[in-house]
């Protein structure tokens, strides 16, 4: 692929992957490949519009007014994807949907997404821009998921804030038997992406990858997290 000979926005995604996204250590063509399909661009709220590729969280303000939420750098998204592992017979769990594009990425590797977001607003913004992208494998849900979410059992698990000490065993729970949950755990200035794998009913090994910051997740100890 030709930077030179793409249009503007072509050029703009082409840039977003090979300047930010295979610098940061994501190598995994079909993770890469998914980053050209899905349109980020799309999913970020239009006052934002122009910074849809760039290497910064973008505010997701909705009709002005502030949701306090943001959507992930796109390496940071990309790594999280990787970080998974994603086979398309999964299903995958993901703990705050924001826009609906990390939904989008997960749903472009995997069988069936559920998605939980607790603010109903942007719920609804992010089940309007998946249907609008053609994303049906999507299914978004509004709640806490903080502890888990429903009964059923995934292959995958991405919390897309993060937790401050310990993983709920909530989540933990939900994985199958060989699933994966991804998760950021610390407080600001040192948080660490860990992969928890279920071994057996009731093993885990965990598996440190990376460090980075991001915001808490909604309903973690909300004496101390505010949004």
């Amino acid at each position: 692929m030709n930077a030179a000979t793409l249009p503007d926005i072509e050029t703009a995604r082409f840039n977003m992957v090979e300047q930010q996204i295979r610098p940061a250590g994501v190598l995994d063509l079909a993770v890469l490949e998914s980053l050209f399909a899905v349109r980020r661009e799309q999913f970020v709220t239009p006052a934002m519009r122009a910074l849809a590729f760039s290497d910064v969280e973008i505010p997701l303000r909705l009709d002005g007014t502030d949701t306090g939420e943001t959507m992930l750098t796109p390496k940071l998204e990309a790594r999280l994807v990787e970080a998974l592992s994603l086979a398309h017979t999964e299903s995958v769990l993901e703990i705050g949907t924001g826009s609906g594009y990390q939904a989008a990425l997960l749903a472009y590797h995997a069988y069936q997404v559920t998605s939980v977001e607790i603010n109903p607003r942007l719920a609804a913004f992010a089940a309007q821009n998946l249907q609008r992208n053609g994303v049906t494998n999507v299914h978004v849900e509004t709640g806490d998921g903080h502890n888990g979410w429903g009964s059923n059992e995934y292959d995958a698990i991405l919390v897309t804030g993060s937790v401050p000490e310990s993983v709920p065993d909530g989540l933990k729970y939900q994985l199958r038997v060989n699933g994966r949950l991804v998760i950021v755990v610390g407080t600001e200035p040192v948080m660490t992406v860990k992969r928890i794998t279920r071994t057996s009913a009731a093993t885990f090994e965990t598996t440190d990858l990376f460090e980075t910051v991001i915001r808490p997740l909604h309903g973690v100890t909300a004496s101390k997290f505010r949004f």
